[in-house]
């Protein structure tokens, strides 16, 4: 047999093994997908949190073993180019008849970086644009189903929730669909619009999350679309719909890189996407496929984006970002762009007691666990290359100096080993100097129920200061700096001894032994260095955060096995 022949069968056997361990991936993860209208249906809460735990897994599982694989298939030709460059061209070819092509394309990738390490991109033995500038293959149907507008609103609202499948559970359907009804009236009344709907195109399925369930859709009419969400619940009596949200903003926080992601059985990814950009145009598609639960192409997508944006390093570099300079973390961004990047420090100063691996860590919990609305979801990036031109020298030496085993200069590159990406925010310290007085009331009110989202959702932030937390530019306070965040269950919350001398009171040590999971909700009041009257606001709403009993009552309810729901939308948006 020919060398031509031998290579021709091991490039179709390495393309092979790859596509069907993407196969074995995606069936497991559609499984799992699917399992959260039985969750929701069966009000099985915590069996939808151990599936979303489970279904983030599973990435890395299928790496792990493919890795294992190709491997002992190539045996001496694992490290060979050539054969890796002949592995994607059939692999390409192969993958052209799928629906979730792109997806395809982001495993081989993930597969080829973990055999090489690949420092930056290498389109040799990547797919570092998509070889498919449109789909592939047309869809054999829309992923959303059109209700014409010639009937009454009432009807036609009725019609979208009895082509839920959920129809039989609902507590009182009619009268659901008659309060959206007036709702949807009153909003295009607002809007100066005639409360005529030409007509309604609903996404094809649910999306699913926590005790949540949400009907996706656009409705047009005579000025354009209005975006449409329609949040249900499955309460002891049956499933109601408690909100409706019809702009664009807080349709973007149900979609908010604080959230966990969505479940959604959808066999084409991308139409969804591209559905979902029509309602959330400000949203990166990337986004939008880290929100549907497609994490990993977020990331690739992400990532074309910022090798397209580092074109523009002649007018617009990485900078350290603005705000107090972490002990733990190096931040930086372009000024021009939302993105931040984080990079953990070789040493940590004084009292920062955690280790590398404990802040890996922190990151990894914060990734697998309900962020209620509160956790900036972090992306992890290793092996980045960029050119040494993209850097402020301010910040080069700052890399050098505090970030060596981490950060390396190559010729005129900057190679980071690892890095998380995040969305910029507003240091909440930096918000609160800058902004209108009357925002500061509404942000400092929201910063109380941030901790408390937070606390519901069995995390405790640890270091309880303005400028761990950040505000979203829809004015929502989140949490962003992980390395002293723990479990809320285990930590022990404990009113501060009195003192026996006014001496004691005076020590810059406590006079009293202190454990390491030990904390004194009185002493909160040290580190929110909040300004009159901003203190008076925070207190006449969020007072009970400085009490012991607060905190344990809301570990006694965790334990209890209780499910607090933290709403993906403000209470204005509720039909109650």
């Amino acid at each position: 047999m020919s060398e031509e022949n031998n290579n021709r069968k091991l490039s179709e056997k390495g393309a092979g093994a790859i596509l069907e361990a993407f196969i074995t991936y995606r069936a497991e993860f559609e499984a799992i997908t699917r399992q959260a209208k039985i969750r929701f249906t069966n009000r099985e809460w915590h069996a939808m949190r151990a599936d979303a735990a489970r279904r983030l897994d599973l990435y890395k599982t299928a790496i792990d073993e493919i890795e294992t694989q190709v491997r002992s298939l190539l045996a001496a030709q694992s490290q060979e180019k050539k054969v890796w460059s002949a592995i994607k061209s059939v692999y390409s070819g192969w993958i052209a008849q799928r629906d979730d092509w792109e997806l395809a394309e982001t495993f081989f990738n993930s597969t080829t970086r973990r055999l090489f390490a690949t420092i930056g991109v290498d389109p040799e033995i990547e797919f570092v644009d998509s070889v498919f500038e449109t789909p592939p293959i047309p869809a054999e149907s829309e992923i959303y189903r059109t209700h014409n507008g010639s009937v009454p609103m009432d009807e036609l609202v009725e019609a979208i929730l009895t082509e839920t499948g959920l129809a039989d559970l609902f507590q009182d359907l009619e009268h659901d669909a008659s309060r959206i009804s007036q709702n949807i009236g009153n909003h295009l009344q607002s809007k100066g619009l005639s409360p005529k709907i030409d007509h309604a195109d609903i996404v094809d399925t649910l999306f699913y999350r926590g005790m949540g369930a949400y009907i996706i859709g656009r409705l047009h009419v005579q000025s354009g679309v209005i975006p449409l969400a329609i949040a249900l619940l499955n309460e002891n009596d049956g499933i109601k719909v408690d909100g409706i949200l019809l702009d664009e903003d807080p349709i973007s926080i149900l979609f908010s890189f604080t959230r966990s992601y969505f479940h959604v059985d959808i066999t084409r990814p991308y139409d969804l996407v591209r559905f979902l950009r029509t309602l959330l145009p400000r949203k990166r598609i990337a986004e939008l496929y880290i929100s549907t639960g497609f994490n990993k192409h977020g990331k690739t997508e992400l990532y074309r984006e910022l090798l397209d944006h580092m074109t523009q390093c002649s007018f617009d570099q990485f900078e350290i970002s603005r705000g107090e300079r972490g002990m733990v973390m190096i931040v930086f961004n372009m000024p021009s762009d939302d993105l931040v990047f984080k990079l953990i420090r070789d040493r940590f100063g004084t009292p920062k007691k955690t280790t590398r691996q404990d802040v890996m860590e922190k990151y990894e919990l914060v990734f697998k666990h309900d962020r209620a609305g509160r956790l900036v979801d972090a992306q992890a990036f290793e092996h980045l290359k960029f050119d040494d031109c993209c850097f402020t020298p301010e910040l080069l030496t700052e890399l050098q100096r505090e970030a060596g085993q981490t950060v390396r200069t190559e010729n005129s590159s900057v190679i980071v080993d690892h890095a998380y990406v995040e969305r910029r925010v507003t240091p909440l310290n930096i918000y609160l100097e800058e902004a209108h007085p009357d925002d500061c009331r509404t942000v400092v009110i929201d910063f109380g129920w941030a901790i408390k989202d937070l606390a519901v959702s069995n995390i405790f932030p640890g270091d309880i200061l303005l400028k761990n937390f950040g505000v979203t530019r829809h004015g929502r306070v989140v949490f962003y700096d992980y390395d002293e965040l723990c479990p809320l269950t285990s930590c022990k919350f404990k009113k501060l001894p009195q003192s026996s001398s006014y001496d004691d009171e005076l020590s810059s040590e406590p006079w009293f032994y202190v454990d390491d999971n030990d904390v004194f909700p009185e002493e909160f009041r040290k580190f929110m260095v909040l300004p009159q009257p901003l203190r008076e606001v925070f207190m006449s709403h969020h007072a009970d955060i400085f009490e012991v009993d607060f905190w344990r009552q809301t570990q006694a309810a965790i334990n209890a096995g209780e499910l607090t729901p933290v709403y993906p939308y403000n209470r204005s948006k509720r039909l109650i």
